[in-house]
């Protein structure tokens, strides 16, 4: 029988002490990538010249989606905002918001939606528009609203067969307000990542 000419490696005879060191490492660094999340999306558009201002002079805020009730089936689990941007994208001088939400699965990449909001005087935010339907069963990658068009990334997938983890299509869309209506103005064809 021949001796190896290179002695043992300690990772070939690992101890049940390694696998428990290397389990907390990973734990510390998935736990640590959850800390620190991007920040949300904001974008500011920069056409009119009229602006609409409150009653102190002060530019007109834009709609909060916090109390928003959107057309999104979540079975009780209720939904998260994800992303929100704000920009005037109708050419009124007042800013409308854009939100990304999806239900709070709590794990996992659950479908989400984009959904304009605006606010009148007074009144309560409301959805006005759906750029995205949930029931198109697509997630939200990088998303921006600027000079009144909102842009994204939306990630689906092939077939059922492709893990609910592993979206294996990217497709680039924007939309821009054109008379009465949300255009989609790009991105129509799907391609695979």
């Amino acid at each position: 029988m021949q001796t190896p000419a290179l002695p043992d490696l300690a990772h070939t005879a690992a101890k049940p002490m390694h696998w428990l060191a290397t389990a907390a490492a990973m734990a510390g660094v998935v736990a640590l990538a959850g800390l620190l999340q991007p920040r949300t999306a904001t974008a500011t558009a920069t056409a009119p010249e009229r602006r609409t201002t409150t009653q102190h002079g002060a530019p007109a805020p834009a709609p909060d989606p916090a109390g928003v009730e959107f057309p999104l089936e979540c079975g009780g689990a209720g939904s998260t905002v994800a992303k929100k941007a704000s920009g005037d994208l109708d050419g009124d001088g007042r800013p409308e918001t854009v939100a990304v939400v999806h239900c709070a699965a709590g794990s996992g990449t659950p479908p989400g939606g984009i959904y304009v909001l605006t606010q009148s005087s007074g009144a309560a935010p409301r959805v006005v528009a759906t750029l995205v339907d949930p029931a198109d069963r697509k997630t939200v990658g990088d998303f921006a609203v600027r000079d009144g068009v909102v842009s994204a990334t939306l990630l689906g997938y092939s077939s059922l067969d492709v893990p609910r983890c592993c979206p294996d299509q990217e497709e680039q869309a924007s939309w821009r307000w054109k008379g009465q209506a949300f255009v989609r103005t790009s991105g129509d064809l799907a391609r695979s990542v």
